[in-house]
């Protein structure tokens, strides 16, 4: 989950991290009496749940409580990346000197949390990542007790070679891996961390993205939900117990199994198409849940052909069957479908599908993903091929 650049502050505040103050807004009148009451230069902030909001418009810097509210009420009138501006961070700007990143993630690869940092702050780090890898440090850390001050004053040392700033920055690293377990994010982010013209550090801008699953055990977490920046699909897939996760291709993929489901974005980006997104429909399924799965992936207009790959295990092939047969009778979908089935019920789930005529069926999963692939191609206007 998701959430905005205030709530992220006010973690890392809560954990101890130096923050600017600040008021979220809704309007331009609240963002002029917001700017009056903090005094100074104000900085107006898009809270979006996207990135780029600097090259879109979304950040402006005001000097008066009069140009505060003039900038917010241009940035409330503006869409990034397809989502409308509802609301405005107001804070004070700052005198800075260098800028730096500080990022922890959780490198799933090691099973481990890792902490990055760079002495380039203030830029897009997959950009540093792509042209000048060298100057991004990474180093795995403790899952229970968090970095360590040895290595954080190590990593700290890798992007200042001032020992005091060194020592500070060292300080900071340890708080931000302690909000990062403490919430149980899969990333915490300081882009940048400043280093103030007055003296100390300060982060700048923060991110924290929130595991789904520890969110559901804890209110607290819970409660920092945006309803402005709902996804009515992701929600209607929590509702119906599916995992899906949208996608920028052209395939819309239903596959019951997390592993699976990995397995063939991969084989569907290897024989050249593109996914359209993850959908896992479980362990165990209804035809219910089929119908809600086509439902959400046929809502992308993007979506050309879709495929079916089910290994039958506690999922009953022809309940899968069924769901495919019930969505077409109950909806329009005017697109290719093509199904590989096998396991459980696998020969009554083909025939009820063969007697429907609703799908193309493949012998192998990498059948399927070629016939799919094809299928998209020919159907480039979105038209049943």
């Amino acid at each position: 989950m998701n959430i905005h650049e205030y709530q992220a502050k006010e973690i890392f505040g809560h954990y101890g991290i130096r923050v600017h103050a600040g008021k979220v807004v809704r309007t331009a009148g609240e963002a002029g009496d917001a700017a009056q009451a903090l005094g100074g230069r104000m900085v107006i902030k898009a809270q979006v749940h996207a990135g780029g909001r600097g090259k879109a418009g979304g950040i402006k810097l005001a000097d008066t409580w009069e140009e505060a509210r003039e900038k917010a009420d241009g940035i409330l009138g503006l869409t990034i990346k397809g989502i409308p501006v509802r609301k405005v961070f107001v804070t004070p700007a700052a005198e800075i000197g260098h800028e730096y990143y500080l990022g922890a993630i959780l490198d799933r690869e090691a099973r481990l949390p890792m902490m990055m940092v760079s002495r380039e702050g203030g830029i897009d780090i997959e950009e540093v990542a792509a042209k000048t890898p060298e100057k991004i440090h990474k180093l795995h850390f403790d899952p229970y007790h968090g970095l360590r001050s040895f290595q954080a004053r190590e990593l700290a040392h890798t992007i200042e070679p001032d020992g005091r700033k060194a020592l500070a920055i060292a300080g900071v690293l340890v708080k931000l891996s302690q909000a990062f377990l403490g919430v149980h994010a899969t990333l915490a982010e300081i882009n940048p961390l400043v280093e103030l013209q007055a003296g100390g550090f300060l982060a700048l801008d923060a991110k924290i993205n929130l595991d789904d699953s520890a969110v559901a055990m804890r209110s607290d977490l819970e409660a920092l939900r945006d309803p402005d920046m709902r996804d009515d699909k992701q929600d209607k897939a929590r509702e119906f117990g599916l995992s899906f996760i949208p996608l920028e291709g052209n395939i819309g993929c239903v596959v019951n199994g997390a592993g699976l489901a990995m397995a063939t974005m991969d084989l569907v980006k290897h024989f050249g198409g593109d996914p359209a997104n993850f959908l896992d429909i479980g362990g165990s399924s209804s035809p219910e849940k089929v119908v809600t799965a086509l439902e959400i992936i046929t809502a992308d207009p993007r979506v050309q052909a879709i495929l079916f790959n089910i290994f039958g295990g506690i999922t009953r092939c022809d309940h899968v069957a069924e769901g495919i047969v019930t969505a077409l009778r109950e909806t329009k979908i005017d697109l290719p479908i093509v199904v590989r089935l096998t396991g459980t019920n696998a020969e009554r789930g083909r025939k009820i599908l063969e007697e429907s005529g609703a799908a193309i069926f493949a012998a192998t999963m990498e059948e399927a993903v070629q016939e799919a692939i094809r299928q998209a191609g020919l159907n480039d206007k979105g038209k049943r091929t």
